[in-house]
């Protein structure tokens, strides 16, 4: 199996906090990343897809065509915005597992109508040391 890899970035900022949470509890969990003015990251995804290797192009898909898609998925949804007021998140935390989560669900069903290949695994890289991974993962 062939598995390519393409990163891909845009800036957008959030609130860690569940709001079912009293601000005390959510500062327990979430620390400093629950102060209700948010804070930013310039995020990169990763978004490695699968599939057949069109005889002709010798790719599994165009990256121009995964370019596009990430485009009018993710980033043009998401990008130079406060997560927190955009759907889902407006109901479900913006941490980098849940981001995860939902990019791969938008981005899987964008790829599959759009080529042969499928999306084996999105990966949010948060900061240096905080990434998120949802997919095929070994």
């Amino acid at each position: 199996m062939i598995i390519v890899t393409t990163r891909f970035q845009f800036p957008a900022a959030h609130v860690l906090a569940q709001p079912a949470f009293s601000a005390d509890k959510n500062r327990q969990i979430y620390g400093k990343c629950a102060n209700p003015a948010g804070h930013g990251h310039d995020y990169s995804v990763e978004v490695a897809v699968s599939g057949p290797i069109d005889s002709k192009t010798g790719q599994i898909i165009v990256p121009g065509v995964l370019a596009e898609i990430f485009e009018e998925t993710i980033r043009a949804r998401y990008a130079h915005r406060m997560l927190n007021e955009e759907s889902p998140f407006e109901t479900i935390v913006p941490t980098a597992e849940n981001m995860a989560l939902v990019f791969e669900g938008l981005l899987s069903e964008a790829v599959a109508n759009r080529s042969s290949a499928h999306v084996a695994q999105v990966r949010v890289v948060e900061t240096r040391r905080n990434s998120a991974e949802s997919g095929e993962i070994e």
